[in-house]
């Protein structure tokens, strides 16, 4: 991975439909997932933010970790969606499962979705922690929560 400098990435998945469900439902899906996308990669997306936390600041071993937004998952996704993937060791990379639904990101208001993907981030980064330390993995992750926690105050300046 060391083709991407960055330290932290962003994937979208979603969000799911059935085969069967009405066209009026896939169109409305389709639009959920153009505008939570707006969040992460628009203009005021997250990730331009983000993107400038190189991984060789932060240490050796750990060159990304992928924040995998999944948009309205499937029950069967959501229920088998683990808290953090294993650390992938050739990639020196981990996965980081983030659910986006209707409750805690469609149905806010704009502030609110920041703080939810922000604060989602945040949560996410204490399992992460946990998997460093328990991996021994060269990775500096208080360095990385520290830079992370200025990026959330210039995000949620509004």
């Amino acid at each position: 991975m060391t083709n991407i400098p960055s330290i932290l990435g962003c994937f979208a998945s979603g969000p799911s439909v059935y085969y069967d469900d009405s066209q009026v439902i896939k169109d409305l899906a389709e639009l959920k997932g153009e505008e939570f996308r707006k969040y992460v990669w628009g203009e005021n997306g997250i990730f331009h933010s983000l993107k400038i936390l190189r991984h060789k600041d932060y240490g050796n071993d750990l060159e990304l970790i992928l924040f995998q937004f999944y948009i309205n998952p499937i029950p069967y996704l959501r229920k088998n969606l683990k808290e953090v993937e294993p650390f992938r060791k050739k990639e020196k990379s981990i996965g980081v499962p983030i659910i986006v639904d209707d409750e805690n990101f469609f149905d806010k208001n704009e502030e609110d979705r920041y703080i939810f993907l922000m604060k989602s981030i945040g949560d996410k980064m204490d399992l992460i922690e946990e998997m460093v330390s328990r991996k021994k993995l060269d990775t500096n992750i208080s360095l990385l929560r520290s830079d992370l926690e200025k990026i959330k105050d210039k995000i949620l300046d509004f």
